[in-house]
């Protein structure tokens, strides 16, 4: 074999060479440049060892992406927790100071409507309301609000302190006309002062709970509702009538003297609800049963002189225990009649004739108690 053999052998038929390094050959004199591999062949690089850690930075990027992400939506919901619960615990501040004054004012039309009150016990009386309706002022100042919710606030205390004048003047104006011989003049003064009570529902309706509201919708506050307080729940106390009258009912108490004029009170109608039908005390009526079945009794006031608190009972007999009901008139003038209902529903024993008796305690002077007392004959149906 030749040398040209040996040369042609040595030809690298397979295409194997050696890996490639990233360590620069030796430099030396002959041979091409090392800015460029050798001529027929190409430069192989070794690339996946390579990709590994730049994949891993790419995946820790992300990981630091989605967390902050993820605090981010938690830090919001903490702070949208924090301000429904500030929000909450404002409402129910303040609707505690509203229900407080609400039973305040029902406390008042109780005071004014109850049999034989003189002068020197109401007014010992108005005077303790003027105080508690002056603590609950205080307590609705020192009540912090939300923000957003300050000039709602400051209406909640505007109503408050509408009650307090109110009360004051209620009780000066009892005190004023203590000498006064006219009873339309003594009524018309003490309406005066009643209407603030009644501008104090208005103010709270209107300059918090309504502005209120409108806030919560606004900030997106879901399931909380703005407190109501109503001082005074029917304004049968409130006309200038119907203050003559209990001032000339204080007036003679106050003095020591027994009721003049002509007092009592009656059964003016039964009727069975919803149908509306009529009950007799002499034909038998069958009633069909149904989840709303009530009875409303209309009272009149037979005499010529104001009359408070009438007392009503209804009772339905029924084994073991029969149904007994109560309701009570705070306040009913001469000649009026003023229903109450009581409502029943399905409790009635069924199929058999019993009557409904119905009872109006006679109030202070009355003689006549005739009309006081009745019995319905009825039966209860169910209804097919």
């Amino acid at each position: 074999m030749t040398t040209r053999d040996d040369d042609i052998l040595d030809f690298d038929f397979f295409g194997e060479e050696e890996p490639p390094s990233w360590e620069e050959p030796p430099d030396s004199g002959s041979g091409p440049p090392r800015d460029r591999p050798p001529r027929g062949r190409r430069p192989r690089f070794r690339s996946s060892g390579n990709l590994t850690p730049l994949l891993r930075l790419v995946g820790l990027i992300a990981l630091a992406i989605l967390i902050v992400v993820l605090l981010a939506v938690w830090v919001e919901g903490c702070a949208s927790d924090r301000k429904s619960e500030r929000y909450r615990d404002y409402t129910t501040d303040i609707g505690a100071i509203g229900n407080a004054s609400a039973r305040l004012g029902q406390q008042l039309a109780t005071t004014l409507t109850t049999p034989g009150l003189k002068l020197e016990d109401l007014d010992a009386k108005l005077g303790g309301f003027v105080q508690t309706a002056e603590s609950q002022t205080q307590a609705a100042e020192d009540l912090g609000s939300p923000g957003p919710l300050h000039d709602a606030h400051e209406g909640a205390i505007e109503a408050l302190q509408y009650r307090v004048n109110g009360l004051s003047g209620l009780q000066t104006a009892f005190q004023e006309t203590a000498g006064v011989t006219d009873a339309t003049v003594a009524g018309q003064e003490l309406s005066a002062q009643t209407r603030r009570l009644l501008a104090s529902d208005v103010v709270w309706e209107d300059s918090f709970r309504a502005r209120a509201q409108e806030v919560f919708e606004s900030e997106e506050i879901e399931a909380i509702e703005a407190p109501t307080s109503v001082f005074v729940p029917a304004d049968e106390v409130t006309t200038p009538g119907a203050l003559a009258a209990i001032w000339q009912r204080i007036q003679g108490a106050s003095t020591g003297g027994t009721p003049s004029g002509l007092h009592g009170s009656g059964i003016s109608y039964v009727k069975a609800l919803p149908s509306g039908q009529l009950l007799s005390t002499t034909t038998e009526a069958t009633i069909l049963v149904t989840d709303e079945l009530a009875f409303e009794v209309g009272v009149e006031d037979t005499g010529d002189s104001q009359e408070v608190r009438l007392t009503v009972t209804l009772t339905i007999p029924k084994q073991p225990d029969p149904i007994v009901q109560t309701k009570t008139i705070p306040l009913i003038d001469p000649g009026e009649t003023k229903a109450v209902t009581f409502r029943i529903g399905t409790l009635v024993p069924f199929g058999e004739q019993i009557s409904v008796k119905v009872d109006v305690d006679p109030v202070q002077g009355e003689t006549n108690t005739a009309n006081n007392t009745a019995e319905y004959p009825v039966i209860f149906s169910l209804q097919l």
